[in-house]
Order: C-alpha cells, then sequence, then structure tokens
C-alpha cells in the first residue's frame, strides 16, 4: 500500500517533516509515498526551487520508498499550474487540484472546464479533491474526461473527516461514477502530520459501498502505481 498525498511543512500549514512522515509511514507497512507538497501559489507555499532541490531527498528512507512531487494549484481556467513546465519534468508524480485562493471561484460549468483542462495538461498524473463543494462540477463528465485522459481520481480521505465540509456525497457520487466508467481511483491521507499518513478509512468504506475493488485504486499495488505514472511520462513526448 501507498499514500500518494502527503505534505510536510514545507506547505506553510503543515506540521511534520521529511523525515517524521517517512518514519510514520514505515511503521504503518506503507511501501511507498510520494512527497507532494503544494505549488508556489499557496499562501505559505515553497518557493519553486524547492522542487528543484528534491533531488537531495533519497529515493528510501526507513524502507519506504520516496516518490518527489507536488500538488500543484491550478491557477486558471485554462488549467494552467503553478510551476513551470521545467520543474514539472523533472518531478516523479503531479497532483493538481483546485484550491480556495489559488483557483479562480465560477459557475459549474466554469469549474467543469477549468478541471477537465487540467487533466488535459500533460504533466497532470491524478486529479485531487474533486468532490470539494466549494467547486462544483459536473461529476459525470469529469470522471468521463478523467478515463478519456488517462487521469487518476482521487478519493481523498481528509474531504470525507477533517476538511472541505460537505464534500461526502460529492465524494460518494463520483466513486459510483468511478465504478460505472472505469476509471483509475487513488486513496489519499491528504496528510498534514505525520499521525495521518496512511489514513485512508473512510476513503475504503466509500469504495466498498459501491464495490470498488483494489484492481481499480492505483495506490494497493505498488507496480500498479509505477505502470500508470510510466504511461504518462510516455505520453508527454
Amino acid at each position: 500500500m501507498a499514500d500518494l498525498h502527503v505534505h510536510t511543512i514545507a506547505s506553510g500549514h503543515a506540521y511534520s517533516t521529511v523525515l517524521e512522515v517517512a518514519r510514520a509511514a514505515a511503521d504503518k507497512g506503507l511501501e511507498l509515498i510520494a512527497l507532494t507538497d503544494h505549488g508556489p501559489s499557496m499562501p505559505g507555499g515553497p518557493h519553486p526551487y524547492h522542487f528543484g532541490n528534491l533531488a537531495a531527498i533519497p529515493a528510501e528512507l526507513f524502507g519506504v520508498r520516496i516518490l518527489k512531487g507536488v500538488e500543484a494549484n491550478v491557477i486558471d481556467r485554462e488549467g494552467t499550474l503553478d510551476l513551470e513546465d521545467t520543474r514539472l519534468a523533472k518531478l516523479d508524480i503531479v497532483l493538481a487540484g483546485l484550491h480556495t485562493v489559488c483557483s479562480p471561484y465560477g459557475t459549474v460549468a466554469e469549474n467543469t472546464l477549468m478541471m477537465i483542462n487540467a487533466m488535459k495538461n500533460p504533466w497532470v498524473d491524478i486529479i485531487v479533491h474533486p468532490g470539494n463543494p466549494e467547486y462544483p462540477v459536473d461529476e459525470e463528465a469529469v470522471v468521463k474526461a478523467a478515463v478519456e485522459q488517462d487521469v487518476v481520481i482521487e478519493i481523498n480521505n481528509s474531504s470525507l473527516t477533517v476538511s472541505r465540509k460537505g464534500s461526502r456525497p460529492h465524494c460518494d457520487h463520483i466513486a459510483a461514477l468511478a465504478k460505472a466508467y472505469g476509471a483509475k481511483i487513488m486513496l489519499g491521507s491528504d496528510s498534514h502530520l505525520a499521525l495521518s499518513v496512511g489514513n485512508f478509512g473512510e476513503a475504503v468504506e466509500l469504495l466498498y459501498n459501491h464495490d470498488i475493488g483494489p484492481e481499480q485504486v492505483i495506490n494497493t499495488s505498488v507496480d500498479r502505481i509505477y505502470e500508470h505514472l510510466n504511461r504518462r511520462h510516455r505520453n508527454r513526448n
């Protein structure tokens, strides 16, 4: 099992170091984690240099494989990310999402267009917390686009517990649509404290309710993660 949505103190509003996060992941028996701190347009977020220097972090800590990535912020309706392509090209994994302060609010149609345009960005591997009620979207259109673009959609455990109140019915509907259309899913802890790394309980229950098996969830298998990322990376060329 792996957790592909993890924040450190570099995000500015998270509270654990890389070493603390990796140690917690090892203690919980995770095989792999992705460090996905916010892009630079997030208040308190890291400078772009932070992402260039992720090479300083070993590929493995405490027996846990480490992917170096970003949770990029979508900053306009064209799906533009807040990190330049030259830096995105050096990362192992790119998550993208709509975030308050960073992404413009709009109608359902405008938000849907923004999210789908982000999916069309060749650097984006995963769309995070698409059930965020602050950015209502046409959920069926989003799930169908994820299948067409070979982009994973996240079921965010934090959205079901401590953040983005009102997400549950949207996440539930997105899970049902993912089952119907065969979209790839990622369970994400969206951890902002080492204690919550690998916490997927509410998200797992939601998938269970829709009879979604582990073969549809990329982070139930390290091999499945690398297959998805390698395919995405080949398609950029």
